[in-house]
């Protein structure tokens, strides 16, 4: 999944910091695109079929693959995350808010 999200930022199709050091965390931005190519290739859309403010089951999203968004956004982030954080903010543009309101 990684991979893919890395690919469409070289394709300048979404925009991703790769470089998640204290002094460059992902902006509000740059963490909803994350979000937003993380769903569309686990849905298998398109990116612009995934809007921001619907919530993330009504996407399908099970507990199992809550907890592996987790995992992944934590890896590419860097930090441990909480594993209720999708449930506390529940859609892509709360919780892009919520990860760029604590860097």
């Amino acid at each position: 999944m990684e991979n893919k999200i890395l690919e469409l930022a070289q394709m300048g199709e979404i925009e991703v910091s790769q470089d998640n050091s204290p002094n460059n965390l992902p902006t509000e931005t740059e963490i909803q695109n994350w979000l937003v190519s993380y769903i569309a290739e686990l849905l298998e859309v398109d990116l612009d079929k995934i809007d921001i403010t619907i919530p993330f089951d009504r996407y399908g999203l099970d507990s199992s693959a809550a907890m592996e968004l987790s995992g992944e956004l934590e890896d590419w982030l860097g930090r441990e995350l909480a594993p209720t954080l999708l449930y506390d903010y529940p859609t892509i543009e709360a919780l892009a808010k919520n990860l760029s309101a604590i860097n």
